[in-house]
């Protein structure tokens, strides 16, 4: 990956990393959050881990996101808007703007991967799912474990702040 694309990416991670910590609205600090597990993935396939890069997205950015905005919403209840919306010209900009964005996309993906082959996994990276599945259950089991025990003990603790009280 060239040092230009890398530092752009860094930069981006470094920012929504900031934006995560500095948001004082916890909806934005997750919206953040999405958007640096997003780069991690982009990072994970510069390295050839092409399987990190769509588990980093199907479970982070999408299964523990969802369970992070539930959290936030049965804890901190929002209030009603009323009014005129102020953001409405920005909201205008947004269809025209993603338009173009998805357009670069698509113009940077098909440019890039014509003459450019992704870099191979190094000798010590597993290679493939099976790897990946073996080093996990082996290796590397008690780590998962505790990790699968400490998102239930988060669930259940979610579950419990958020019932209600009947006294």
């Amino acid at each position: 990956m060239g040092s230009v694309a890398f530092v752009l990416l860094a930069g981006v991670a470094v920012g929504s990393a900031l934006g995560l910590v500095l948001k004082r609205n916890p909806i934005h600090g997750a919206l953040f959050l999405v958007v640096n597990l997003g780069t991690v993935a982009v990072f994970y396939l510069t390295l050839g881990a092409q399987f990190l890069a769509v588990a980093q997205v199907a479970v982070y950015a999408g299964a523990i996101m969802v369970l992070f905005l539930f959290a936030i919403f049965v804890l901190i209840p929002g209030k009603e808007e009323t009014g005129p919306d102020p953001r409405r010209p920005y909201r205008v900009l947004a269809l025209p703007v993603g338009a173009v964005l998805l357009a670069l996309l698509v113009a940077v993906t098909t440019i890039g991967t014509r003459g450019a082959r992704a870099p191979g996994p190094t000798a010590t990276a597993p290679d493939g799912v099976e790897a990946i599945a073996r080093l996990l259950f082996t290796d590397y089991l008690f780590p998962f474990e505790v990790t699968s025990v400490l998102l239930l003990a988060a669930m259940v603790g979610v579950l419990l702040l958020a019932r209600r009280r009947t006294e």
